[in-house]
């Protein structure tokens, strides 16, 4: 059962409707956590909150004579895509290290969330000289709408190594294992932050040494699924960055600095890009504290980064590149997708509380943008995904009392091993997929693709574009709603 926090938010927010909506942003953070237990892959542990799920993948890795069980499916497939599930895993602990302490009783269940894809990768980089890369044929698995506990289409393994190498995807674990060191060391487990923090050492000095894509070691497995177009190179200034924070060792901070121009992306526009593919604005974000607060010099470009960065995204600067839907909702390139509200609103929102204590301002032309402002920005994007939009559609589902009922994931769709104990094969699901009825497992927490650039959305689970819910859309808004919870209960 959810544990319900018992303080209610009033925010009184105008809609395409003219309603006001009241946001209990406490019951959206406890909800946003449990989602990554109904994303969990292998055996679970006995305190499982969403009991519809069950054991599954126990054999991960067994024909290479490796133990890969347990991580994350990244969405509503049943496949171990370890890039993306690093990424969530970075900002699911970058939360925690920056809003732990307001989280309350909720800490424990965040911090279980981060471990249970930090063993994983553990295990996924015990071997020197290797990262296993992913878990699961995805083409196969595309094929067939099947349970993760019925799962019978090959458990692939894709590897990386010194002759076919992955460089992003071995440095954004070593940055999640870095990260997750930070959080840990912060929260009472040193001995396992250390041991997460000599590791992370570890797998970057591979990802740097052999350096290359995974697109052309593994592309069979990754593309198009999770195919990098950002290149590599964004990744190690990322795992480096992290790995400065977590260790104060020169050697990363001199590899950062040293590499910004050798890395620069071509286009200039990547540096205001941020996801599981792309960082450097996440790189800018999160080294800009360190100059802000003075530790390190302020000739290093990170923060007129990070400044043009806010620049480019929020409504009031004459600079922005982005555009919005007519409910307020930030549009990136064209897309209508929450990963991008998600990823970037919690950048803001960092570099936001990097802020509060300097005298810096950011200047976009003659705009000069305020730490309210980006606090408000990140607040009206937070606002439309639980409901403050024009149909008054929250897309977290179990949120509020209209979400998304058929939402594209094979788990929530089929009926659960108590309701249907017998074995559903490959194609059996297909008429569970196509069905118009709701889920019959609520997903909680699970939040969706999102709706089209006019504020419409079908609640169709074949648009899986719009209904899918991911990871990597719901780790960043874990942070971003510990914060308001924390703000608005003052």
């Amino acid at each position: 059962m959810i544990r319900k926090i018992m303080y209610v938010v009033i925010v009184l927010v105008g809609v395409g409707s003219g309603n006001a909506i009241l946001h209990d942003y406490g019951d959206a953070f406890s909800k946003s956590i449990l989602f990554f237990e109904g994303q969990r892959s292998g055996k679970l542990p006995a305190t499982q909150r969403l009991t519809w799920r069950n054991n599954s993948a126990l054999h991960d890795g067994h024909h290479q004579g490796v133990d890969l069980t347990g991580g994350y499916y990244d969405a509503g497939d049943n496949v171990k895509y370890n890039f993306p599930m690093a990424f969530s895993t970075t900002m699911m602990a970058w939360g925690v290290i920056e809003y732990g302490k307001t989280m309350g009783p909720e800490l424990v269940h965040a911090l279980e969330a981060v471990r249970w894809s930090t063993d994983y990768f553990l295990k996924a980089t015990a071997t020197p000289g290797v990262v296993y890369a992913q878990v699961g044929d995805p083409k196969a698995d595309h094929n067939c709408w099947q349970r993760p506990e019925d799962i019978d289409t090959p458990r692939t393994v894709y590897v990386v190594s010194r002759n076919a190498p992955g460089s992003e995807v071995a440095a954004e674990i070593a940055a999640a294992l870095a990260a997750g060191s930070l959080a840990f060391r912060a929260f009472g487990d040193k001995v396992y932050a250390k041991v997460l923090l000599k590791r992370a050492s570890e797998v970057f000095q591979f990802a740097d040494k052999y350096r290359g894509s995974y697109n052309d070691s593994i592309g069979e497995g990754v593309c198009p699924f999770y195919c990098d177009y950002s290149g590599y190179q964004d990744e190690l200034l990322w795992g480096a960055a992290w790995l400065y924070i977590a260790s104060k060792k020169n050697l990363y901070w001199n590899y950062v600095t040293q590499n910004m121009i050798n890395f620069k992306p071509q286009i200039e526009s990547a540096l205001f890009e941020f996801g599981w593919d792309a960082k450097h604005a996440g790189i800018n974000v999160l080294l800009s504290k360190l100059v802000l607060n003075n530790s390190m010099e302020a000739s290093t470009p990170f923060l007129s980064y990070a400044d043009s960065f806010i620049c480019s995204l929020v409504p009031d600067s004459p600079t922005k590149t982005v555009q919005f839907s007519p409910g307020g909702l930030l549009i990136k390139q064209g897309v209508c997708d929450l990963q991008h509200a998600t990823a970037l609103s919690f950048l803001v929102l960092a570099y936001a509380r990097y802020l509060k204590k300097s005298p810096h301002l950011i200047r976009c032309n003659d705009k000069i943008i305020t730490q309210t402002q980006l606090v408000g920005f990140t607040k009206q994007q937070v606002d439309y995904i639980l409901g403050s939009n024009p149909l008054g559609m929250s897309y977290m589902v179990g949120y509020g009392s209209k979400y998304p009922r058929r939402i594209h994931h094979r788990a929530s769709s089929l009926p659960s091993l108590a309701q249907h104990s017998d074995h559903i094969a490959c194609k059996a699901g297909t008429p569970y997929f196509l069905s118009a009825a709701a889920n019959p497992n609520e997903l909680t927490g699970a939040v969706v693709g999102g709706p089209e650039v006019d504020d419409s959305f079908a609640d169709d689970r074949v648009d899986a574009s719009k209904s899918e819910p991911t990871t990597y859309i719901a780790a960043p808004l874990v942070g971003l709603l510990a914060y308001f919870k924390a703000r608005s209960s003052h």
